[in-house]
């Protein structure tokens, strides 16, 4: 029983800070990346698609995202998508394909995502000490229910406060490489 609520509580711990790591990777630092646009929907035909479902996304330099959809009728929905989704992007119709310029982030900006990515990594820390704290709780109801040993659940408790110290460590690793990345210039 204490090896089932362990591992119950570790792959919570561990989908909270995937969490925390899918949020992170929306948030935009001065460099391109397909992620920024994994967000957006594109009405295909009158069904909303993903973008990467109707073209190909890829980033062409360190400031540049292109779209190159694979029906070209499809252009003026992709550049109206990216418009409607309030990213701060003017995307460019050029030929064939899509281009979407990242334009640099001034000082102020740059504070401002980092206090978002902290925002972020804040909640994720607080999901993992819920799911600490309903573990020790039920640890302590099967301590009861299960007849298992009073050092049992004392191991078990020992063992949950260790993967919440590692859910802590790994979130605090993920917002110091995220900051890291905001800031450069």
């Amino acid at each position: 029983m204490v090896k089932k609520i362990l591992q119950e509580a570790e792959e919570k711990m561990h989908k909270a800070t995937e969490v925390v790591r899918h949020e992170l990777i929306k948030v935009r630092t001065g460099k391109a990346t397909t992620a920024l646009l994994d967000s957006i929907k594109v009405d295909y035909y009158g069904t909303m698609t993903a973008l990467a479902h109707v073209g190909n996304v890829s980033v062409a330099d360190i400031h540049t995202l292109t779209i190159q959809p694979y029906d070209k009728g499809m252009l003026d929905h992709v550049l109206k998508a990216i418009q409607a989704a309030n990213l701060g992007l003017n995307p460019v119709k050029d030929a064939d394909i899509v281009r979407v310029p990242i334009p640099q982030l001034n000082e102020e900006r740059r504070k401002e995502l980092v206090k978002l990515t902290k925002k972020f990594g804040e909640e994720g820390k607080i999901a993992i000490r819920n799911i600490r704290r309903d573990a020790i709780e039920h640890l302590k109801k099967s301590e009861k229910a299960e007849h298992f040993s009073e050092d049992e659940r004392k191991k078990g408790e020992a063992e949950v406060q260790k993967m919440t110290d590692k859910g802590i460590k790994d979130i605090d690793a993920l917002l110091t490489q995220k900051e890291k990345e905001i800031m450069e210039v």
